[in-house]
């Protein structure tokens, strides 16, 4: 095999790896948004800085949780929710 003809498969090798690297971030991200997408009140929630809280309340891009039994209310972005704990509809075992 020549030099020429050894780097056009690595170069479809490098190209091949990224597509499917650029595939599998976008499938990530698009389930992230699914999941921010999908809370509703009494979910209960871990931000990205640690905190948990319940949601109270929805408008548009900002959440207000309830992160205490003093009932301390914080107001976040929806892009600031890590994970849902506990999905407020899903089944109970």
């Amino acid at each position: 095999m020549d030099m020429g003809m050894m780097m056009v498969v690595l170069l479809v090798m490098m190209g091949g790896m990224m597509w499917v690297s650029s595939r599998s971030q976008k499938k990530q991200e698009q389930k992230t948004k699914d999941m921010r997408d999908s809370l509703v009140v009494g979910d209960e929630i871990t931000t990205k800085g640690g905190i948990i809280g319940l949601v109270v309340s929805i408008k548009d891009e900002t959440l207000v949780i309830e992160t205490s039994k003093d009932r301390t209310k914080i107001r976040i972005l929806r892009s600031a929710v890590h994970t849902i704990d506990f999905k407020i509809d899903a089944p109970q075992d």
